[in-house]
Order: structure tokens, then C-alpha cells, then sequence
């Protein structure tokens, strides 16, 4: 009896893993891949949507493409409770009440289109340099349901064309165009189109994003102006007009995103184009963007001051 006593004592001594969890704020310790900033984002979200509680351990579980947009998906303990939290935009959700992974991702996904069309309403738009060039667009796009006769369909090229010259008036106040050439008059769109395009695509690696999107706007733009003065205008024509003018305002909202996205477009360290922005309220003096490599740890941070720089340097690797 004591023999058998002593050899289940044996055996639950020596069982791997151990019968008690792992303390939470020690799981990171065996995690082979660390996302560092990643990381921090989350958790620091987190405590500013459950300001109570201590973030132990940030983990992510994985990356889902839905209709092309990405979603990460993180596992965060705290001291007081388990959440998951969703990116794109971000939420969380307590895994009390949301135990379904699966279920939680459609659950977010569904919400989150529905507060993006709510924001979309009017009356709640949200300011952007280009609130002229929706206004018109919309203004088109309302005047081409009501419209029956030619003379209706010739309103909507004009709203279509005052557009284009609207679009190219914004990205003119954004875009410093360089060369002593005379500049176009701010009516010619499609001048103003080349010019613009040699600065935002310059150079050999960009010709043919170049040409092309030169091409887009050096055929709408006489399409626009022929539906505005044709007599026989007609719906189909007012239709891919106002596709195509809906196409080069996309472009152009893209390539000056693209103009901050892309300002570091390889990783100088391992070349890859894994570089995400983040930004750091704690960089003086009111805080700043940086890029970090997901795949070799590189970052663009510039560290924190301290009245020891002997003392910090090394800490942190770059």
C-alpha cells in the first residue's frame, strides 16, 4: 500500500507540463515569434477600452482575408479577464461572452460594415481634402437617376466635368509640381493631369503606372466634355462617363495615400516590403511615426531620451 502510495507520488512529480497553468504574463517567454509593436499596439488599445485591468500576454492567433481585406485576430489575457481582438478597424470582445472564434470574426466583420455605412450617411461624413469632389460626384450621381430627356444627361457631363476640375485643383494644393515650364490653365485638366503624374510617378520603375494613368484621363476627359454638348446624350453614355471619372478620382485618392504608405518601401536591412507604420506618443515632442520590419525586427524608432545615454544604448537593436 505505501509502495503504491509512493510510486503515484513519483509519478505526478514528474509530470511535463505541470499540473498548474502558466502564469499569463510569462506565455510570451515561450513564444518563438514576437511581433514587438504589433503587440504593443494591441495591448496599449486594449487598456484604453478596459482601463481596470492589466494586459499580461498579447498573442496572434492568425491573419483572415475577407473579400481582400485583412484581419488580424489577437488573444489577449488580463489580469481580470480573456479578449479577443479584432483589427480593421479594431475591437474587442470578451471571450466570456464570444467563445467562438469563428463566430466572433463574422460577428466583427458584420459590425463593422455596418458602422462604415452609417458613417458614410450624409451628414456624418468624416473632412477629407477631397469633400468637393464627392459632393460633385454625388450631385452627378443623383441628377443620372432623375434623368430622362438629352438635356438632362448633358447637366450630368457638366457636373461630371466641373468634378475632374475640381479633383485636379485638390491635388494641385497637395503636389508641388517642379520645372520652370509655363503651368497649364486650371481648367486644363488633362495638362495638369500629365504634369501631376510626372511627380507622383516618377521616374523609369513607374512608366507604365504613368502612362497609363494618363491614358484614363486623356480619353475621359474629352468623353465628359462630348456628353456635356451632345444633343443626343443618352443614359448608357452619362453612365460610363460617370464610371470613368469615378475611376481616376479612386486612383488619384490612392496614389496620395500610396505617397505616405509607401515612404519606406523595403525594409534597408533584409530588403522586405513587410514594413508597417506605427506611431508613439512618447517620441518627442508630441509624437511621431516609425516603421517597423515584421520580418527582421528592424524599426525606425528613434528611441527614448534619458539623462544616461550610456546607460540605453544597446537596449535596443536596429
Amino acid at each position: 500500500m505505501n509502495d503504491k502510495s509512493e510510486h503515484n507520488k513519483l509519478d505526478s512529480d514528474c509530470t511535463f507540463p505541470p499540473d498548474h497553468p502558466v502564469p499569463a504574463d510569462q506565455l510570451g517567454r515561450y513564444s518563438p515569434e514576437r511581433d514587438y509593436y504589433a503587440e504593443k499596439d494591441v495591448a496599449d488599445y486594449v487598456l484604453t477600452q478596459a482601463r481596470d485591468e492589466l494586459v499580461q500576454n498579447v498573442e496572434r492567433v492568425k491573419t483572415e482575408y475577407v473579400m481582400g481585406a485583412p484581419y488580424e485576430i489577437w488573444d489577449v489575457t488580463t489580469d481580470k479577464d480573456r479578449w479577443w481582438v479584432l483589427t480593421n478597424p479594431t475591437n474587442l470582445y470578451s471571450q466570456r461572452h464570444f467563445p467562438s472564434l469563428d463566430y466572433t470574426l463574422s460577428f466583427h466583420v458584420g459590425l463593422m460594415m455596418r458602422v462604415a455605412s452609417r458613417s458614410e450617411r450624409p451628414g456624418e461624413p468624416e473632412p477629407t481634402p477631397f469633400d468637393e469632389v464627392f459632393r460633385r460626384q454625388g450631385q452627378a450621381s443623383t441628377l443620372l437617376e432623375r434623368a430622362v430627356e438629352a438635356v438632362d444627361f448633358q447637366v450630368v457631363g457638366m457636373q461630371l466635368r466641373e468634378c475632374l476640375i475640381s479633383l485636379i485643383a485638390a491635388i494641385r494644393r497637395r503636389v508641388e509640381v517642379s520645372g520652370a515650364e509655363d503651368h497649364p490653365k486650371d481648367a486644363d485638366v488633362v495638362g495638369w493631369n500629365a504634369l501631376l503624374l510626372n511627380q507622383l510617378c516618377p521616374g523609369e520603375k513607374n512608366e507604365e503606372l504613368r502612362k497609363y494613368l494618363k491614358a484614363v484621363t486623356e480619353k475621359a476627359w474629352p468623353l465628359v466634355n462630348w456628353l456635356t454638348h451632345h444633343r443626343n446624350a443618352n443614359k448608357t453614355a452619362a453612365f460610363i462617363a460617370g464610371d470613368a471619372v469615378d475611376a481616376i478620382v479612386k486612383h488619384y485618392v490612392r496614389l496620395l495615400s500610396r505617397e505616405r504608405a509607401d515612404r519606406t518601401d523595403q525594409c534597408p536591412r533584409c530588403a522586405s516590403r513587410n514594413v508597417r507604420t506605427f506611431f508613439d506618443i512618447a517620441i518627442e515632442s508630441d509624437g511621431a511615426y516609425f516603421e517597423a520590419c515584421a520580418e527582421c525586427g528592424w524599426d525606425s524608432h528613434p528611441g527614448y531620451p534619458s539623462e544616461n545615454d550610456d546607460e540605453d544604448s544597446g537596449d535596443r537593436a536596429r
